[in-house]
């Protein structure tokens, strides 16, 4: 954080010729100078226009006296003097007006305006009393030289403090968001919900959907974004792996998806399902069984991003490996009598004739082979399983079964 006045100090040593009567003159026009600079200030920036009035404008105006009297002080001292300690108050009174202004949700514009106005109508009343009490021109030029950089002095401790205001909201806000997004991953009640997005200033959405991505390309996602988009990393949640963060964009359904699912091409993301905002934790999850499913195989480093909902049939096929596993050998016992090169060969045909309703020009189509090879393989797949491909119920399980091996077989033989 940047310390008021600490760069560039103004040293104001400068051999004016201010004696008692000069300064007093000029002491004397301080409240007209600050009463002048505030109406300045009030008519020709408009940020101010309302801002201040009443007791704030007297408040100004009296804030304005003080800094103009310091200058003065300043101005008079003997040549080569430091002023770096009566100048620290006035440094510290512009910090915390930069504050303010950050505060009050205001950018530096306004303030910057106003201290413009303030240097033209101190310099103007300054320098009228300056000349009806006889000084030089190089005095005078030396004096104008002065007003204006004790002007940019302030201007500068100004800047820094709403800078600093700004960061010291920023990172505290974004804490609080983290905590909000961990919140609603992890299940906390509806009550603690809806108390942390209070304090987070987040405006509640009537979506959200989870989006899992490496962290490394989180920050760069994050921005192409909705503003209101939380971000935490994943191992506050479980179920992903490490290197993981979570994003959590509101209302990206509809043509919003789409948009979602563009934005995030070449960053290896999983978007989970839009579900109502109290539930994005059920949208993290799917996204994450989906992330840790199609990991080894390649998927996530093609340029479109992954929408999990295009993957329902390989999240159900795997919700119980163990019942999947025995399904498949019962379903796939017959083959076993054959050797391994023709099971596979049997197997492919029979998930195709399955898939394409029996229809042998489409299998063989699909499978590049003769219509003739499709009808010889068919003919050993009755003699192995009999009336079983025309029982539903065993049709039903072949169906299954041979669906998780081509998502196996998919998985080991990614293209190029």
């Amino acid at each position: 954080m940047t310390e008021p006045g600490q760069a560039g100090q103004l040293r104001f040593g400068s051999g004016l010729e201010l004696d008692e009567r000069v300064l007093a003159a000029l002491s004397a026009r301080l409240p007209v100078v600050a009463g002048r600079t505030v109406t300045a200030v009030t008519a020709e920036v408009p940020g101010y226009a309302v801002a201040l009035t009443g007791q704030r404008a007297r408040n100004i105006e009296q804030a304005v006296q003080t800094a103009l009297g310091v200058f003065l002080r300043l101005a008079a001292q003997a040549q080569n003097s430091d002023a770096g300690t009566p100048l620290q108050p006035a440094l510290e009174g512009a910090y915390e007006l930069g504050r303010g202004e950050a505060r009050s949700g205001r950018s530096m514009d306004a303030l910057l305006a106003a201290y413009r106005v303030g240097a033209r109508v101190s310099w103007r009343e300054f320098s009228a009393t300056a000349v009806d009490c006889g000084l030089s021109a190089s005095t005078l030029a030396r004096f104008a030289e002065l007003v204006f950089a004790y002007i940019d002095q302030l201007s500068a401790a100004s800047v820094a403090g709403h800078t600093d205001e700004l960061e010291t909201t920023g990172r505290v806000r974004q804490r609080y968001r983290e905590q909000l997004a961990e919140l609603l991953l992890t299940g906390a009640t509806a009550d603690a919900v809806a108390d942390a997005a209070q304090r987070a200033d987040w405006a509640v959405p009537e979506t959200l959907t989870a989006v899992l991505l490496p962290s490394t390309h989180a920050r760069d996602a994050r921005a192409a974004l909705d503003s209101n988009t939380l971000a935490v990393a994943a191992d506050v949640a479980g179920g992903a792996s490490e290197g993981l963060s979570v994003l959590l964009v509101p209302d990206a359904d509809g043509p919003g998806r789409r948009h979602l699912l563009r934005s995030l091409r070449g960053r290896a993301a999983v978007v989970g399902p839009v579900e109502p905002w109290l539930r994005v934790g059920t949208s993290y999850r799917r996204a994450a069984r989906v992330q840790s499913l199609l990991a080894a195989d390649g998927t996530l480093d093609r340029p479109e991003a992954v929408d999990a909902d295009e993957h329902l049939a390989l999240l159900v096929l795997t919700a119980d490996p163990d019942a999947l596993a025995d399904l498949r050998a019962r379903a796939l016992a017959p083959l076993a009598s054959v050797r391994t090169s023709t099971a596979d060969r049997l197997a492919e045909t029979l998930r195709s004739w399955l898939l394409h309703h029996g229809r042998r020009e489409e299998v063989a189509a699909d499978l590049v082979v003769h219509p003739q090879t499709v009808r010889y393989r068919m003919t050993q797949l009755r003699e192995l399983y009999g009336d079983k491909l025309t029982d539903p119920a065993s049709v039903l399980e072949l169906t299954i079964a041979l669906a998780q091996r081509s998502q196996v077989s998919r998985r080991s033989q990614v293209p190029e």
